[in-house]
Order: C-alpha cells, then structure tokens, then sequence
C-alpha cells in the first residue's frame, strides 16, 4: 500500500491550474515541512526544474536538527546534454553538485531523469551509475509520461525508482499491468499527479475555455461520488492509495491547511471498493489533451 511523499514544485513557483495564491513564502513552506515531519512523511520529492525549491528546501534542511531521517529525491535538469557533448559525465556531475550545494546535503536517496528519453542516452545512464557507485546517490530513476520510456526503464541496468502520472482519469499505469510488472522487477513506482495539477478541484465557472472538454468527465465523477457519498480528495487519493503496486503518492500542496486535508483523508477516510470499481470502468481511457498538461494550452505533442 502506498505512502506519502511531499512534492515541492509549489515551493519553487506558482504551479497548479487551480493555484490562486501563488508561490508561497519561505515561512510558509518551512511549516509545511515541519507539519510533513510530525506527519511521519520522510520522502521528499524535489527537482532543479521547480523554480527555487532546492534552495528553499536546502534551506530548511541546514535550519532543521533531526531531519536527517528525510529522504531527498532531486532530478537533473531537462535536457541539460546538448546532442554531441563530448564531455557528458562532466555536464551530469556538475548538474548534481550543484543540486547537492542548493539542498545542502552530502548525498541523495534518489536522482532521476527528467527527461524521460534521456533512459535511451547510455552516457547519460553510465554516469548515474558512477554517482551510484560512488554512493552519492543511493537510487537512479526516470520520471516519465509515456509507458514507451517506462518499458525502456525497465529493461535498463540500475533503474530503482521509476516515478510515472497517475489518477482517475490517467489509468495509463495499470493498463497492461505496468505498474505491476515493474515492481515484479524490483522498481520502486512513485506515482504523481493525483489531484491533475489541480484540475479536479476547480469550480466549473473557474475552468478555462481550452479545457472545456474535461466539464462531463468532471460531471461523471461527482455523480458517482455523490451516488458513495463521498468527498472528492479522499476519492482521488485512496484511488491511487488501493493500488497495491504503487509504493509512493507524489503529492504537493499550496498552503498548511491543504497539506493537512491530505494527509487526515490519506489516514482516515475509506473508500467503497464498489466505487473504485465503477471510476475504472467509467474512466478507462481519457484523451491525451485531458491528461497530459503540457497538451493544455498549446495543442502540441507532449514532450
């Protein structure tokens, strides 16, 4: 069954399209840290890409006594290797000492690919497997959004944590069981994306023009929860928690109050497995400009 782990995305920019509030302040993301801690939530989910949240994090962690129990996952910056680097383990090395200086840290539970295709770049893998080796990092993964880089990743020497989106209207995960066969393989799966960027939880009225298209699936969603009697969050997360391949819920949050909801519904609500039954039938196979957000506003391939 799965755990929680805090995403930090939020901490570094304004991110979610449902966030009203904006990038929060160090204050705020420092009791959201602390109220994460006395939650029992020890896996921290972090990247070079999210604005300043390794700095705001680094932070945190230098000002904090006790927290060494935390597990801090990072990831190297999108397409960070130009095509023909000579000197690839220069570029990965430098990326990752500089992520290790902005979180203050000696080492990293795990360091994954951002960009997914990168698991096809073996100067790219071999120098993860050096930072492993030289027990910098204790896991190498990839965050991915298609299944064709997952099943790559799976096939790919040293792969520990693979971290992939997953919700009610992306089940991509559990077709064709990849979730299950990757943990067959020893993979550690994180899976993000619960709340769709917020996109579950924004008001009808609120929903931007270009996403029109989602408002009956929305509709779908919440006659079923109203036929359980059952409030939004705790369906959306105890959808992915009742999977019991999923070892990690990726989860982030704007405010205290927020993270708090989360993790009361993640320990205390319960779901009928009947309407877990009906929201896989009823949400099989969602089109990809619902599910994948870079598709949002630009219509274009996902990247």
């Amino acid at each position: 069954m799965a755990e929680l782990c805090l995403g930090t995305v939020q901490f570094g920019m304004k991110y979610g399209i449902n966030n009203t509030l904006g990038q929060p302040t160090e204050e705020a993301v420092f009791e959201m840290l602390d109220t994460a801690v006395e939650n029992g939530i020890n896996v921290i989910d972090t990247a070079r890409a999210y604005g300043t949240a390794e700095m705001v994090l680094g932070k945190y962690l230098e000002s904090r006594r006790g927290t060494d129990c935390l597990r801090i996952i990072s990831k190297l910056r999108p397409n960070v290797v130009a095509d023909g680097e000579k000197d690839v383990w220069g570029v990965v090395r430098r990326e990752f000492e500089d992520t290790l200086g902005r979180l203050r840290i000696q080492r990293l539970d795990g360091y994954l690919l951002h960009t997914p295709q990168y698991i096809y770049h073996e100067q790219i893998l071999e120098s993860l497997r050096k930072l492993k080796e030289e027990r910098l990092i204790e896991h190498m993964g990839v965050s991915i959004y298609d299944l064709e880089e997952g099943y790559a990743a799976l096939e790919t020497e040293g792969i520990d944590y693979i971290q992939l989106p997953y919700s009610v209207l992306d089940q991509r995960g559990t077709q064709d069981d990849f979730i299950g066969k990757a943990k067959k393989k020893g993979v550690v799966v994180f899976t993000r994306s619960a709340f769709l960027q917020g996109l579950f939880m924004m008001e009808r009225e609120t929903i931007p023009k270009h996403l029109k298209h989602v408002v009956p699936y929305l509709d779908k969603l919440d006659k079923l929860l109203e036929k359980y009697s059952i409030n939004r969050i705790a369906a959306l997360i105890h959808f992915v928690k009742q999977e019991k391949d999923i070892d990690y819920l990726v989860f982030g949050v704007d405010t205290r109050e927020q993270l708090l909801q989360d993790i009361n519904s993640f320990n205390h609500d319960s779901v009928p497995e009947e309407l877990i039954k009906e929201l896989k039938k009823e949400f099989d196979n969602i089109e990809k400009s619902i599910i994948f957000p870079s598709l949002w506003s630009n219509g274009k391939k996902a990247e």
